[in-house]
């Protein structure tokens, strides 16, 4: 019986650290002061979407200048229908100006 009591203490041991480990590692305890505090919820949230607007906006400025790039060595590759309609477009935009 003793052997049985000292080998189940020492799983239970090892399972106790192990689960100190998995909270450590989750930074629970960081998490808990987050959740506390409204303040810092809403200044997270503030910033979260700020950055997120800021990043869409950048991106789409991009890609719409690498579509626009592309279309206009596709007008000036002279393709026979490709290069009319893109022209065409870009009649409409500039008289739309």
């Amino acid at each position: 019986m003793f052997f049985k009591k000292e080998n189940n203490k020492k799983i239970l041991e090892q399972k106790i650290d192990w689960l100190i480990d998995i909270l450590e590692k989750s930074n629970l305890k960081e998490l808990i002061v987050i959740l506390g505090s409204k303040k810092q919820i809403i200044l997270n949230n503030i910033l979260a979407g700020i950055s997120r607007g800021v990043g869409i906006g950048i991106g789409i400025t991009i890609i719409t200048a690498l579509i626009i790039i592309l279309l206009n060595k596709i007008v000036t590759w002279n393709i026979p229908v490709i290069g009319k309609y893109l022209a065409d477009i870009v009649e409409i935009v500039e008289k739309s100006r």
